[in-house]
């Protein structure tokens, strides 16, 4: 690639995802704001739509009119014609279906004269704008003269947000995640889907969850078709149904319901469907013929993951005579057949049927598997050929690693990030899914996330331009629109604190387990998973405070223009005041504090205001539907802090 762009006399250029090609030419051109100096400032200027259907353009030239507004101080008409003088287009977007470009590409190119995008589709002009945007944010009223030619490496480049685990976003959440998204050229959306849809036939499940409404979910997918984002659908079907399965009305549909065993230790209560019970399908039919019609998107995720109860329950006798991996498939084809009677392509989580990998040749070619894992060395490589052998399309799924770690696990997200990208081009994936989950109550706060998405964003959509990326810098700027890179090294930093404790469990940091494990738990009965009190050291604890320091030090010097900059201050105040919370408590529980009974008492006070913090926070963003489950997990320390 060539060297990033440089305008003269400014410092480098910050673009979210890097293009592949840039090259610079002589010149600038100057955005002249009316009423100022200048011929061209007795002229308002315009954006030219050059398309065979011009209102598929005319959101797009909305978004590139807007920017102009606020950081050029023009107000250029939008026109569908280039009739006139010359002089008076300032822009155009033309749609070109001869194209040679490849499939959502674009050309940009900024001359003393004009901005030109030209593309073979509308999305690909879309893509353009986003980043001529990046560019007026950055140098208006001066913009660099220079030339743009890019694409992307996967054709599905996609964000899943889990709300379901507790925190169900707020719509004006919703839609400024989606507008961020979209302008660093994201382009599917998916709503991790338990309990947390409006179902009309089933209002006892959803009663205090604050769910999503088929009205939200219609104006939601509207709002993402202007931004060429496929809002996909995303119900669990067959795993993951405590939440219904709960329900007396429910409860026998379930595969077992006093408890299972799993990789990770007991579980209490029910989890999945019994796929033996008729009933299972046909609860399944149900959701699907309620949900679908809300969303223009012809695809559906129907989940299917960490079926661990099966062969456990009702399905154990069928399962020692067929085998646990066919009876599995047995169901997930049932369900397949029913999303294509409704005109759907089914969607997957691969992680049950990559245990039995024997199988997947036998899977429909018409379907999309998820290939999901989350550790920096998941082996993202044996996956990927398994199901490219098979010719079965697939996405690569990394997560943000944001879930059971309070603030994030910056080295472990980028690796992990990095890993599903190489792997995923390599063999052929057509996709790659971030996903960010909210596991044992979704205590982080979302601007946690930005980092992992920005950074997948990046890699998903050119992987070598952006391998090496600043993640820092460019989720300052472009996710917390804080130009000083202050906020995003706060974000990074603080993500790596995990580290400093020494112990690194499972998909998780020691000190979200900390605060989530009694005392007895901690110091008698270490649970199965998370971690043994006995490998952390008071030293260890004791660098982990001064680290937790340090990391937020930046916080003073962060300048965001953001509307909810002092939101997000907060949100990392918080953040960081819980893993002092964790360390501190991680030192009573080592014995390790000279005076035990005013620490505790110490710790007593300091969690009364980190709950009163929580509510407010989780409030700010989120529907209170969640919030007392989410909450109770904290509450359940008060008892280990009284006198």
């Amino acid at each position: 690639m060539n060297d990033p762009v440089q305008t003269p006399g400014t410092t480098e250029l910050s673009l979210l995802p890097r293009p592949r090609s840039v090259e610079r030419d002589p010149g600038q051109c100057t955005l002249t704001p009316a009423g100022g100096s200048g011929a061209s400032s007795t002229v308002r200027r315009r954006i030219v739509i050059e398309a065979p259907v011009a209102a598929d353009l005319v959101p797009t030239a909305r978004r590139l009119r807007d920017a102009l507004r606020t950081y050029a101080d023009v107000d250029w008409e939008i026109s569908a014609t280039s009739a006139g003088p010359d002089h008076e287009i300032g822009a155009v977007l033309r749609v070109t279906p001869t194209s040679a470009l490849p499939e959502q590409g674009y050309e940009l190119s900024i001359t003393p004269e004009r901005l030109v995008i030209e593309a073979g589709t509308p999305q690909g002009v879309f893509y353009g704008v986003c980043t001529l945007i990046q560019v007026v944010e950055q140098t208006a009223p001066d913009l660099p003269c220079l030339r743009i030619s890019d694409w992307p490496d996967h054709k599905a480049r996609g964000v899943m947000l889990d709300v379901s685990r507790d925190r169900v976003p707020t719509m004006e959440t919703v839609r400024d995640l989606v507008d961020m998204l979209a302008g660093w050229k994201i382009n599917q959306i998916q709503l991790y889907t338990e309990h947390t849809f409006a179902y009309r036939n089933h209002p006892r499940v959803w009663a205090e969850a604050s769910p999503f409404t088929g009205e939200e979910i219609l104006e939601l997918d509207a709002f993402c078709r202007e931004r060429f984002i496929e809002l996909v659908p995303n119900q669990n079907c067959f795993g993951h149904m405590h939440r219904w399965l709960e329900h007396p009305e429910y409860a026998h549909l379930a595969e077992v319901s006093d408890g299972f065993t799993t990789p990770w230790g007991e579980r209490r209560g029910p989890f999945s469907l019994a796929p033996t019970d008729p009933g299972s399908l046909e609860l399944v039919r149900g959701l699907l013929d309620e949900l679908l019609p809300h969303f223009s998107s012809r695809q559906v995720n129907v989940g299917c993951d960490e079926t661990f109860d099966l062969g456990q329950g009702r399905s154990k006798q069928l399962c020692e005579e067929r085998g646990t991996g066919r009876v599995y498939l047995d169901f997930l084809l049932q369900i397949y057949r029913e999303v294509s009677a409704r005109g759907r392509r089914m969607q997957f989580w691969g992680d049950i049927i990559e245990q039995h990998p024997e199988l997947i040749p036998e899977l429909p070619k018409d379907v999309v598997a998820l290939g999901w894992g989350y550790e920096a060395d998941h082996p993202f490589a044996t996956l990927c050929e398994r199901y490219a052998a098979a010719g079965v399309e697939f996405y690569t799924c990394p997560g943000t690693s944001s879930w059971c770690s309070i603030a994030g696990r910056t080295a472990n997200a980028l690796g992990n990030l990095l890993n599903a990208a190489e792997n995923g081009l390599r063999h052929g994936a057509t996709g790659y899914l971030i996903t960010d989950w909210g596991d044992r109550g979704h205590w982080q706060v979302l601007p946690v996330s930005y980092l992992g998405f920005a950074a997948g964003a990046a890699y998903a959509w050119a992987l070598e331009a952006n391998r090496s990326i600043d993640v820092a810098e460019v989720t300052s700027r472009h996710a917390f629109q804080d130009p000083t890179g202050a906020l995003g090294k706060v974000a990074y930093d603080l993500g790596n604190v995990y580290r400093v404790v020494g112990v690194e469990p499972h998909n998780s940091s020691v000190l979200f387990w900390l605060l989530q494990w009694t005392m007895d738990q901690l110091t008698k009965n270490a649970p199965a998973y998370g971690p043994k009190v006995g490998e952390i050291s008071p030293d260890a604890l004791r660098a982990t405070l001064d680290a937790i320091d340090e990391a937020m030090t930046p916080l003073a010097s962060a300048r965001s223009r953001a509307a909810d900059s002092e939101l997000v201050a907060a949100e990392f105040q918080h953040t960081a005041r819980m893993l002092r919370h964790a360390c501190r408590r991680g030192l009573l529980a080592l014995g390790a504090e000279a005076d035990p009974s005013a620490a505790r008492r110490a710790l007593r006070d300091d969690l009364e205001e980190i709950i009163a913090e929580f509510r407010r926070l989780w409030l700010a963003r989120s529907r209170i539907g969640g919030l007392r489950d989410s909450v109770a997990r904290l509450e359940k320390l008060r008892p280990e802090y009284a006198d």
